[in-house]
Parts: structure tokens; sequence; C-alpha cells
């Protein structure tokens, strides 16, 4: 089995960068959501304190990362002047342009939102730190900005699959 250098940019686009933003995301939203008085000792704040800033930022580098990534290395393959290229096979079919005239240009605006979410969200836990656990109002506010970035990523990933279903990148 062997990769085109496409096809590899493609891969480190949506499935590396993406699992590493999914696990990033998992560990903080749990991280964030058990952060409470109630339910954490002084030691295990300092615990969870460490694991919550390294799943934040890896989410934040990662979600920075896809963007780039697709940005400026794969969507200009997308975009190629030809017909064999995938916006022109889309867009050459009727049935298939809404693929490129919504899902994709999705993906090439409205996704940047993700990671200035979850840098926003680096900051907040990086700048409060364990004191994060006293400020509920932060602390919720900080749980929908990074569900809110998890959103725009993951819509933007499914139209990042479906459309390289229909139309790949080679």
């Amino acid at each position: 089995m062997s990769f085109t250098d496409r096809e590899m940019w493609g891969l480190i686009h949506g499935m590396v960068l993406g699992a590493v933003f999914l696990l990033g995301f998992a560990g903080g939203l749990a991280d964030l959501y058990g952060l409470r008085t109630a339910l954490v000792t002084g030691t295990g704040v300092v615990e969870r304190m460490r694991r919550l800033k390294i799943g934040v930022t890896t989410m934040a580098v990662a979600a920075w990362g896809t963007v780039i990534t697709g940005t400026w290395v794969v969507y200009p393959w997308y975009r190629e002047k030809g017909p064999d290229s995938p916006k022109s096979q889309l867009l050459a079919d009727p049935e298939t342009a809404d693929w490129h005239e919504f899902a994709m240009e999705w993906k090439e605006h409205i996704a940047w939102i993700s990671p200035i979410l979850a840098t926003a969200v680096a900051f907040i836990v990086l700048y409060y730190g364990s004191t994060l656990i006293r400020h509920e109002r932060v602390r919720r506010t900080t749980i929908l900005l990074f569900v809110l970035a998890f959103a725009f990523a993951a819509i933007a990933g499914a139209f990042g699959a479906f459309i390289t279903k229909v139309a790949p990148v080679e």
C-alpha cells in the first residue's frame, strides 16, 4: 500500500490531526466537567489540572494544524484549475454542486472558528489554573466554548469525509 503526497497530506489533515483533536477534546471535556470542589480533593486538583492543561493545549494545537494544513496544503489541490480537480467535478454535476457551494465553503471559512475557540479555552485554563475550580461561571463558559470548538470541527470533518468520498484529492 502506498500513498501519493496528496493522499498523505489528506491523511495528516483529516485523520492524524483529527484523531489528536478528538483525544484532546475527550480528555479536556471530562476534566473540565469534573473540576468541581465536591468531586476533587486538593491532590486531585493538581493532577487533573496537569492533564487538563495538556489536553486543551493539544486540542488547540491540533485544531490550528488542521486548518493550516487544510487551507494552505490540501485545499489548493482541491481548487486546481481544470476539469479533473475535485472542485470542478463537484460543480459539473448539479446533484453534487451543493457539496462545494455549502460544505466546502463551511470547511474553508466557518471551520476557522474551531481553533480560535480552542485557543480561548486553552488560554482560560492556563490563566486560571487550579483556581478555575472556584469560578463556576468561568468553568461553565469554558465548557461551552470547548464544546462549540468541537462542534464546528466535527461538522467540518464530516463535510470533509463526504466531499472526499464524492471527489477525492488525488
